[in-house]
């Protein structure tokens, strides 16, 4: 198994610095979001996408995870949608017949200008897409109407699914939450992408706080009538009595 650490110098925005200028990036479309700090396990098959893997090793670059808007992940082209998040390549698990399992990481989203098509995988010039007003006062007011919710969302979630899930300490940093919240949110994919293509964190937490308020309202309602059917089947209420 191979750990990669090192990022080639020219994606230094990756590492939270300015990046001002326009690149080359390999792309990878997927029926799946991408956010800043999401870890993403990959298994890699398509020989087009085990050339760019490798492309991306040999080079030390990342590969940029982008929504299908149309099309699909597997045989012809994918059209993507314009945001999306560099994700860089943390493991590599080598298979037979060239397939590898990789796992990467998201780091900073960016926006496609051009598409190119002149390789076997998908390429684009793409420029850095910053958060932005991640430290304002209002960042931080709406960091604070977030945490009690995404508390009982996750808390509901678990009861729902009959699962353990718990947060550990919810990061302080607005943009850290922002993110974070933008994973756990089990919504669908036109949403999550609404929410990576806001521009800044007040936007984005806002829009989490709604969405937040109505995943609750329905796993509430999904609770309550998981609890009815749990008491009807019991008996006492005369409504069900199994053979």
């Amino acid at each position: 198994m191979e750990k990669r650490h090192s990022v080639d110098r020219r994606w230094n925005f990756l590492n939270g610095q300015t990046w001002d200028k326009t690149m080359e990036l390999p792309l990878f479309p997927l029926n799946t979001v991408l956010f800043p700090g999401m870890v993403l396990p990959l298994h890699i098959f398509e020989p087009r996408y085990q050339e760019m893997i490798q492309h991306c090793l040999e080079a030390e670059l990342p590969f940029g995870v982008v929504l299908i808007a149309h099309g699909h992940e597997v045989g012809g082209p994918a059209i993507p949608h314009k945001i999306g998040t560099a994700a860089r390549i943390l493991r590599v698990d080598r298979q037979p017949e060239g397939r590898m399992n990789i796992t990467t990481v998201g780091t900073q989203r960016f926006r496609i200008l051009e598409l190119d098509h002149s390789r076997s995988y998908l390429q684009a010039r793409v420029a850095h897409y910053p958060v932005i007003n991640g430290s304002t006062r209002l960042a931080h007011e709406m960091a604070q109407r977030v945490r009690p919710k995404i508390v009982d969302y996750v808390e509901l979630l678990s009861k729902a699914s009959r699962t353990n899930l718990k947060f550990g300490r919810l990061p302080e940093d607005p943009t850290t939450l922002a993110f974070l919240v933008a994973i756990a949110l089990q919504v669908n994919n036109d949403a999550k992408q609404q929410l990576l293509e806001l521009p800044g964190v007040p936007e984005i937490l806002d829009r989490e706080r709604y969405l937040l308020s109505c995943e609750l309202l329905l796993l509430e309602h999904m609770i309550a009538t998981q609890d009815e059917v749990n008491g009807m089947s019991g008996g006492p209420t005369g409504y069900i009595f199994p053979n």
